[in-house]
């Protein structure tokens, strides 16, 4: 492990060297996350997605009383899927089902109840909150057919067993964020389901530093006829919303395009992905959703809060949104035989492993700023996260055009680093808390583009 001294910057291939009062650098492997990986079970997946296709179809505006067909019995299942989860570890998860009445061109005549089953497993510090979402419901090719049997294995079945598995895997650690798994209803809808748990978020002031929607992620048979069950998408935004107009001039003129808080959450998953899931790479896609069309993360983009999908990186179009039929030889229809449920559980993993780091790692940190005043070094300063416990901060830096962090330093616990020889212009650079274990938070841009909320 390398030490470098604060305020000084050794060359990239000088030899380790420890100065006097260096900081101790926190490690930046952790076997624990290796172990969370590893625990993911892709025959548990497929036996809880067998389930949801059992229940015929979840269509929003289908049975509600059933206790084996429709909506209504879906959601009761993942409920007491999740008291069974928390019962195993003593407690710890919280259940609500908040819900709304909307009205719409896809909710019928008198409009329906989306509800969300919402599983809260609580933090040690105060308001820092990682979500990660799916959503219940599912479509056949008329939308409006709410009872014609809609399987819905990867769309969102994939999701909502991840969602299941990641809760009972992270269920026997403890954490100082909260983390909320959320079971969305109405997507098909109109991306309702999205909107209900973020109100909910608003209405209850959290901090949320990340919703991580995983929408489709179980299918590695593309209708581009690829098959690759070692790659994923990952979705995010480059500009946060709610910036000012003096804001948003200020990062044209300044950079920052691509480095809103949800972009930088994403690099923090792809890196966490390529360091510790095998066989697994995903692909940092520079949308907020694919192309004209959307997800549940986008109500948290839409309060401001960092949000990213994740999402295979093949879909396939006969298994999505259609009639279950056979045509002309070929099969449609979203069945659980399309779903690669080894693919199912590297993407759970994913989730898994990310959403553990961000819930260990302290809050990120606050007023990232950077300064230089016409001379060839670097100061790049911050102020500590409220009251979130930190051990001291790394520096990290790229080149304008490289899509990932290509370079850090840890700094120790100070609050101002400088960079000698790293001219300010050549350079994008960021900050994360450290926990002193070496948990790290995103990495934060300087200025309002790049904050996270406070």
């Amino acid at each position: 492990m390398w030490i470098r001294q604060a305020l000084l910057i050794l060359p990239l291939l000088a030899p380790a060297v420890a100065f006097a009062g260096s900081p101790t650098v926190p490690p930046q492997e952790h076997p624990v996350l290796r172990t969370i990986a590893n625990a993911v079970s892709p025959e548990r997946l497929q036996t809880l997605d067998a389930k949801l296709v059992g229940f015929g179809t979840r269509h929003t505006l289908s049975e509600t009383q059933s206790d084996t067909r429709g909506i209504g019995a879906a959601r009761r299942w993942v409920k007491t899927q999740f008291e069974a989860i928390g019962k195993d570890c003593g407690g710890c998860l919280q259940v609500i089902t908040p819900s709304t009445v909307y009205t719409g061109p896809r909710m019928g005549k008198k409009g329906a109840e989306v509800k969300d089953i919402v599983a809260i497993q609580k933090g040690s510090e105060a308001n820092r909150y990682i979500v990660m979402s799916a959503h219940l419901d599912s479509r056949v090719s008329n939308v409006m057919n709410a009872t014609a049997d809609a399987p819905g294995a990867d769309d969102d079945g994939s999701g909502i067993v991840a969602i299941l598995e990641v809760a009972r895997i992270l269920s026997h650690y403890h954490f100082a964020a909260t983390i909320v798994y959320s079971a969305d209803s109405g997507e098909e809808q109109g991306l309702y389901g999205g909107r209900v748990i973020a109100d909910y978020a608003k209405a209850h002031h959290w901090n949320v530093e990340v919703d991580i929607n995983n929408d489709m992620i179980g299918n590695t048979h593309g209708s581009d006829g690829v098959v690759d069950n070692t790659t994923g998408r990952l979705f995010s935004e480059g500009v946060r919303q709610g910036l000012t107009a003096k804001q948003l001039k200020t990062l044209r003129y300044e950079g920052g395009f691509v480095d809103s808080p949800s972009r930088n959450v994403a690099r923090y998953i792809v890196r966490l992905t390529k360091q510790y899931i095998t066989h697994l790479r995903l692909m940092l896609m520079y949308r907020q959703d694919r192309f004209h069309r959307g997800g549940d993360q986008m109500a948290f983009n839409a309060d401001g809060f960092p949000a990213v999908r994740m999402n295979e990186a093949h879909e396939n179009w006969r298994h999505q949104h259609q009639d279950v039929r056979v045509e002309n030889g070929i099969q449609y229809g979203d069945l659980e035989k399309f779903v690669d449920f080894p693919y199912l559980a590297k993407m759970t993993a994913a989730n898994a492993v990310a959403i553990a780091s961000l819930a260990w790692a302290p809050a990120p940190p606050q007023e990232v700023a950077i300064h230089s005043n016409l001379s060839p070094d670097t100061a790049v300063t911050w102020k500590a996260p409220g009251d979130s416990e930190v051990a001291g901060y790394r520096v990290y830096w790229r080149r304008t055009a490289a899509p990932m962090w290509q370079h850090s330093v840890y700094a120790g616990d100070v609050d101002t680093y400088v960079l000698k020889n790293h001219v300010i212009d050549n350079y994008f650079f960021g900050v994360v808390s450290v926990s002193g274990d070496g948990f790290e938070s995103p990495v934060v841009y300087p200025g309002a583009g790049g904050a996270f909320p406070d």
